[in-house]
């Protein structure tokens, strides 16, 4: 029988499995001098190892046709604001992109109010900037406002 664990674990390998197939245009390299394919490579084995125990041992959750979809909104609204925030991106900067998305995410889906939504979109927008592009060296889009 078909249960959420092994659906999951069947979603997770076919993943695992494209990423493995995608990796494979790209050098592997050594442990010593790992290559551009070497941590997607290994996470995607790892993936790949969990999702088989998953299916393995995920006989006891519940069935498939069990699975009632009442939060299909929300699911909605997040792969929306993901879909925006890939699109924005380049267009508008991390910082504003993310604080955008973030305050769409926490506003709106969570119903938080406007002085915790503004503080945390705000917030974690400037901090994960700060901690990536700053502390971390990671480029990030800055937009066309510098933001």
């Amino acid at each position: 029988m078909l249960t959420t664990n092994r659906a999951a674990a069947v979603a997770l390998g076919v993943l695992a499995v494209v990423v493995l197939f995608e990796s494979r245009k790209l050098p592997l390299g050594s442990l010593h001098n790992p290559g551009p394919a070497y941590m997607p490579v290994l996470l995607a084995l790892a993936l790949l190892v969990f999702a088989i125990l998953v299916g393995a041992y995920g006989g006891a959750s519940r069935g498939l046709g069990a699975v009632g979809w009442s939060e299909w909104r929300h699911a909605a609204a997040i792969l929306g604001t993901c879909a925006f925030a890939a699109i924005a991106l380049e267009r508008l900067g991390y910082r504003l992109t993310m604080a955008i998305a973030l305050g769409f995410l926490i506003g709106v889906i969570e119903r938080q109010g406007v002085f915790v939504t503004l503080t945390l979109a705000v917030a974690l927008a400037a901090g994960s900037y700060l901690l990536f592009d700053t502390l971390l060296r990671v480029p990030l889009p800055r937009g066309p406002f510098g933001l």
